[in-house]
């Protein structure tokens, strides 16, 4: 099969890119710029935006487009942030259906990247794909637009939303970051420790966009997250464990909010989600809970 993963130089997309090559398919990566390096690999192909722009029949052919593109999030929520942000997201799903459009055989399907963040936050509530949104903050707004504009812009596929949580793993995301405190000596609550955090890890993700393409009946939202979300103590806690680290010292609210202003929110707010769409559908994840997923990340 063929594949085109737009932002397959992130995080998610370099895992996804390297599972399906191993799967002996096709893909080609689309970015703002070309990789500075990577490895030779027959099935794999490389494009700018601009060169795809100019000459889209060079992804004729293709099975699905994953659109995972868009401006991080860890990043200072000034005002100038804030537009780039919302602008990444718009202009690559923009960018994304100029291509759909373009081809004379279109694929099938499209995965397009979002987030938890459409359900707001709660302490006491649990949220499945048929929660409704609650835009209560700026992430929220951002996803609901980005959400929006998906909708609108991919017609004729079947669309997935791609409703992502924390992603763990060892080269990049989150996981690298909260780890540290700890591998210092210094790991704790952030702020009450009572917020939720919705995880799944970076193999379990890769494997449910694969199956998401893979299976017809899945449409519309998708929590990419594992079925045992936690709350920030006991993902902590879970650290110190596996890490063999102290869990004691802990960062009050004000003084994150202090240090890196309106970001603050990602972390010292929350939302349990469950995947209720992929297990109904027949998804098995092969790290439901924390600590093997931990325990394997660690191992590698």
């Amino acid at each position: 099969m063929k594949y085109v993963i737009c932002g397959g130089s992130g995080f998610i997309g370099r895992k996804l890119t390297e599972y399906w090559l191993q799967g002996g398919h096709q893909v080609l990566v689309v970015g703002r710029k070309l990789p500075e390096a990577h490895s030779p690999h027959p099935g794999l192909s490389c494009l700018t935006w601009d060169n795809l722009a100019s000459n889209p029949k060079l992804a004729e052919g293709a099975d699905a487009i994953v659109n995972l593109a868009g401006a991080s999030l860890s990043q200072r929520w000034s005002p100038k942030g804030k537009k780039a942000i919302m602008q990444s997201r718009l202009e690559t799903v923009s960018a994304a259906a100029k291509l759909l459009n373009a081809l004379q055989h279109k694929p099938a399907v499209v995965i397009q990247a979002s987030a938890v963040a459409i359900y707001g936050t709660s302490l006491t509530d649990a949220f499945d794909e048929s929660s409704p949104a609650h835009v209560m903050d700026f992430p929220s707004g951002v996803v609901q637009a980005w959400e929006n504009a998906a909708d609108e812009a991919y017609t004729g596929v079947r669309l997935v939303k791609l409703r992502t949580g924390v992603v763990l793993g060892n080269e990049s995301g989150a996981l690298p970051k909260m780890k540290l405190p700890y591998m210092l000596g210094f790991g704790g609550n952030i702020g009450t420790g009572k917020q939720w955090l919705s995880w799944i890890d970076i193999a379990d993700i890769v494997r449910l966009i694969d199956f998401c393409v893979q299976t017809p009946g899945i449409e519309g939202p998708v929590n990419a997250t594992a079925p045992q979300p936690v709350t920030n103590e006991e993902f902590g806690r879970m650290i110190g464990k596996v890490y063999h680290r102290p869990h004691w010292f802990p960062l009050p609210g004000f003084l994150l909010t202090a240090a890196v202003g309106e970001l603050s929110e990602i972390l010292l707010k929350g939302q349990r989600v469950l995947p209720a769409k992929a297990l109904d559908h027949g998804f098995t994840f092969t790290y439901s809970t924390l600590q093997p997923a931990l325990e394997h990340l660690r191992a590698k």
